[in-house]
């Protein structure tokens, strides 16, 4: 059945105008035919859909009578309907669609006859649906299921009653809808909802929507030179400009100001269809869905309660109008489609603006908050380049290295591991220290300070470019302190609550949940969230586990082909499976955070999204990076040395580290996690399970692929936006990026290519979401925003800590500091001679302790009485042998005195970065500025204009009246005026 409806009862007439904002007036009605509460919203059967060309015509004076409207007009001919997301009539949009199941009776649905008369129509399906539903059990009929299905229908009953009680509130709303349960969607019913124009106004006043004015005023960007610096480089980058808004001149502005009924004639009036976008009229409905109440029930239930009882299946405003056919009609859908969602156009700047037209503040800053990401990314991709390119150049330079290729020098280094691995030549560590140069190398310390001032510049960049957004979106006086709605949880949990404490609570005292109330949640969470970051602890400890097991055992293999590269295949091997761990975990830990946050019933939607950002980032942080944090500050320092080796889980032997270095180890597992993050968590996630879905989907259908475009093209908008995914939220998009943001700034020390892998990685990411928002995704609400929100305060926390993680990577991990030492204070010529015997200490083989020897100690051909061992400690002919040596602890000092001096001097770099580049662009504060005057000055001549023809008036009047010459009238203060000048 399709009915449409209007607030006052009666359908409304298709040619009929649009109402006007005050409440006054009320459409033409015909000859009503009345009907009973039980008839309303009956569903057609689809043999009955377009029985005959009469009307239905249906109009009630009570609250509870719905009026029905047929699909014709008033001559023979019918009116088709319009393409896009419309009413049947084809002149009301559909600005809002809420779907639900359907159960419709077996005796209706086999019914196939024709009816003239619609009150018999409506008779005979009552009947048929009291006697299908009050029908008694058959002999043969199991009673168990004739019990469970009595239930079901109880409790569709119960549903049906709450839409429609849900639905008549609306229509007192003065919304307008049209239900749709003859759909092409088995199951599914639909019901559209359309806002007139006199709710448009009314809650546009309410919600103090800022729209444009008539009157357009000149944007200047700062004085000459820069506006002509500004044109100079519009011009030459623009072949990058997506081809959106061409005959909209960038260089005029509408004065913006919050709607008002009483100030019509201040808007541009002239097209009221396209006053209001479509973004903002789903908007409106929205608000006003979440404002109305099912109060029958026994508790009061607003749109989220009704959906999470599944009274409605989903809610959603539509999309414009379709995008790859031919035939489409222009729309902003695909205009997005062609200038924002092509893989063709990556090289372009996104139309941020028809973003936001189009999807709303909240995801326009989103995508504006990566498209600055991502170019700010450019600059630092490249200076990472030209410092791996610089380690590239060097190393054939490079002392250290160079000596330990060096196979005249002949040390022989202690065993690996107990037992099974033997004594081995440093030269076979060749490969490792050339490699080891490319990553730790002086430029590393430039790039890190670099990228911390980057990080603070991206930060400062990103500020200005939003409070720009603010004054061209007109967000400059927007406040997030407009009312919150409550949740649907909440909402129930106060109602057990007030069923619970009825007797005890005084009348007028509001019920709410207090701390003590949410205190067992608060507990499950702190002990859960704790439990989970030790599984992860242990969880890294197990793969530390397998690397030192998986060692022994390549070393006791007797293949060649496996002995030949083992530190390679380990540490490989190791970061991979880390790498699995990550995803899976990441799955989990986020289903985990969800629950937590669930329990813990927060009051509002917004403090709901706060409270699970917390929870995801700080298990997801703790998941990714929890390997890459042991391999740089905690491998190798935990070894013991030599005849005194520190063990673990029995004679599981610490490992240690290559002697270039942990950094190499530290970089694969780096790279591994973030190439294999972005291709396969993101990537390959995003696209691969919705084509699965689909896939899935197309299977259960039954239909081939030409049967499925048929039945496409005969679906209407809304039938077509309900197979499409819903809308979840920006959060897994961002949590995304700041994972990869501290990727990129945290261990950037001992990676420099990482930004390089972030911009590639970005720049399909910007248009796969744009991809998935367009055309896979259902169309979000429009929710205005001004800013990131909590997001911004990880950036910043996380920009500052990377200043303090890579100055402990550079002292601690890399080899900077000991080059440095052993070269200022140490070296014979000041030169890197001689570093790498430095760094190695002496150990006698007969010092062993008991079973930990080697098995094969002449593998090397010859007897070996003194390995040697990285560490700084004292020889074993020494007073004090094997102690920590002088040079450990000036090592140690020189380390830690680094760290002091890098962290300060940077962090004092980034704030007077800060404090010098403002927060405001100047142009932009001028504008601001200038926009006020302007408003001032628009209401200064409209009250200017009041008064004159109040005036006028008053004159006219009194010079038309017979008693004027007889009558002094009050004069103005400013100019008087005689009755002569009118008469």
């Amino acid at each position: 059945m399709v009915g449409s409806l209007n607030h006052h009862g009666s359908a409304e007439e298709p040619g009929s105008p649009p109402l006007a904002c005050e409440h006054s007036g009320s459409p033409q009605q015909e000859e009503p035919t009345m009907m009973r509460r039980s008839d309303n919203y009956l569903p057609v059967p689809g043999e009955e859909k377009n029985l005959d060309k009469d009307f239905v015509h249906t109009t009630a004076s009570s609250r509870e009578s719905i009026a029905m409207k047929n699909l014709y007009v008033d001559d023979i001919s019918p009116l088709y309907p319009r393409l896009g997301p419309y009413f049947l009539d084809g002149r009301r949009r559909v600005d809002y669609v809420l779907a639900y199941h359907i159960q419709k009776p077996s005796s209706i649905r086999r019914r196939s006859s024709r009816f003239a008369d619609n009150n018999i129509i409506a008779r005979l399906r009552r009947s048929l649906s009291m006697r299908s539903s009050r029908a008694p059990l058959q002999p043969k009929e199991d009673p168990e299921i004739a019990a469970q299905e009595q239930r079901t229908d109880y409790h569709e009953d119960d549903k049906r009653f709450r839409r429609e009680e849900f639905e008549e509130n609306l229509l007192e709303t003065g919304l307008e809808l049209e239900k749709d349960e003859g759909s092409k969607i088995p199951g599914i019913g639909f019901l559209k909802i359309h806002a007139p124009w006199n709710v448009l106004c009314r809650e546009a006043e309410f919600m103090k929507l800022k729209m444009p004015t008539k009157k357009m005023y000149d944007v200047k960007q700062g004085n000459n030179l820069v506006e002509k610096i500004r044109l100079f480089i519009h011009k030459v980058t623009a072949p990058l400009h997506p081809k959106v808004d061409a005959n909209r001149p960038q260089s005029i502005k509408s004065l913006s100001h919050p709607f008002s009924r009483e100030k019509q004639h201040l808007f541009d009036l002239s097209d009221r269809d396209k006053f209001f976008d479509s973004k903002t009229r789903s908007s409106i409905v929205y608000e006003v869905l979440k404002r109305t109440r099912c109060t029958r029930a026994k508790y009061s239930m607003g749109i989220t309660s009704l959906l999470a009882n599944g009274v409605y299946t989903s809610a959603y405003p539509l999309h414009d109008g379709d995008i790859e056919e031919m035939t489409a009609e222009p729309n902003d859908r695909k205009l997005l489609y062609q200038e924002w969602a092509s893989y063709s156009v990556f090289y372009k700047y996104q139309p941020i603006g028809l973003i936001r037209k189009y999807f709303g503040e909240k995801v326009g800053l989103y995508f504006a908050w990566l498209g600055v990401y991502t170019q700010m990314l450019i600059p630092a991709a490249i200076v990472g380049v030209i410092v791996f390119l610089y380690g590239c150049a060097t190393v054939d330079d490079n002392i250290p290295s160079m000596e330990i290729c060096d196979p005249r020098n002949n040390i022989t280094m202690c065993p690996l591991c107990d037992r099974a691995c033997s004594y081995w030549k440093l030269v076979t560590a060749c490969g490792t220290a050339r490699a080891s140069h490319l990553f730790d190398n002086p430029a590393t310390v430039f790039f890190s300070i670099f990228m911390a001032l980057w990080a603070v510049l991206f930060m400062e960049h990103w500020k200005r470019r939003q409070m720009r957004l603010n004054y061209i979106w007109d967000l400059t006086g927007f406040g997030e302190e407009e009312e919150d709605h409550n949740r649907a949880e909440y909402e129930f949990r106060v109602m057990q609550k007030t069923m619970r404490l009825e007797h005890s609570t005084p009348k007028g005292e509001k019920v709410k949940l207090t701390c003590t109330d949410r205190l067992p949640a608060y507990l499950t969470t702190v002990v859960m969230m704790a439990f989970l970051i030790v599984v992860t602890f242990a969880i890294v400890f197990g793969v530390i586990l397998y690397r030192i097991s998986i060692k022994a055992a390549l070393h006791m293999s007797t293949y060649p082909a496996a002995r030949s590269n083992i530190r390679a295949t380990v540490k490989t091997t190791a970061a991979i499976i880390n790498l699995i761990i990550i995803i899976i975990l990441d799955e989990i830990y986020g289903a985990i955070a969800r629950w937590l946050t669930t329990l813990e019933v927060p009051k509002t939607d917004k403090s709901f999204e706060e409270r699970l950002i917390f929870k995801t980032f700080i298990l997801k942080f703790v998941n990714a990076f929890t390997p890459i944090v042991y391999l740089a500050f905690f491998r190798g320092r935990l070894v013991g040395r030599p005849g005194n080796y520190l063990y673990v889980v029995g004679s599981y032997r610490m490992e240690e580290c290559a002697h270039a270095g942990c950094l190499m180890e530290l970089c694969i597992q780096l790279c591994i996690t973030m190439l294999g993050k972005q291709l396969i968590q993101n990537n390959l996630f995003e696209i691969g399970i919705p084509k699965l879905k689909k896939l899935l989907r197309k299977r259960k259908s039954e239909l081939d692929s030409k049967q499925e475009e048929e039945l496409n093209k005969t679906l209407q908008r809304h039938e077509k936006d309900h197979f499409l995914g819903p809308f979840v939220g920006l959060s897994p998009e961002y949590m995304e990026m700041i994972i990869q943001f501290g990727m990129v700034t945290l261990f950037v020390a001992s990676f420099p290519l990482a930004p390089l892998f972030a911009l590639l990685n970005n720049i399909i990411e910007i248009r796969l979401d744009a991809k998935k928002f367009v055309m896979e995704l259902r169309r979000p609400i429009a929710a205005k925003a001004r800013d990131i929100g909590i997001w911004y305060n990880l950036l910043r926390g996380l920009s500052k800590v990377a200043v303090i993680v890579n100055a402990f990577v550079i002292s601690f991990t890399s080899d900077f500091i000991p080059r440095l030492v052993y070269q200022y204070m140490y070296s014979p010529d000041g030169t890197m001679h001689g570093f790498v015997n430095h760094t190695l200490s002496y150990f006698n083989v007969s010092d062993f302790q008991p079973g930990t020897d080697p098995l094969q100690p002449m593998h090397l051909g010859y007897k070996v009485e003194i390995c040697r061992y990285k560490d700084y400690r004292e020889p074993p002919w020494s007073s004090t042998p094997y102690e920590l040596s002088k040079e450990f602890w000036a090592v140690l000092a020189a380390r830690l005195a680094f760290v002091i001096v890098f962290q300060n001097v940077v962090m004092l770099m980034s704030d007077f970065v800060d404090w010098l580049i403002p927060d405001i662009p100047k142009d932009i504060s001028l504008q601001i500025h200038k926009e006020k005057i302007l408003m001032v000055e628009l209401f200064m001549k409209e009250e200017q204009g009041k008064r004159l023809a109040a005036r006028d008036t008053y004159n006219q009047d009194n010079c038309n009246s017979p008693s004027s010459a007889n009558q002094s009238p009050p004069q103005p203060r400013s100019r008087p005026v005689s009755h002569a000048n009118c008469c």
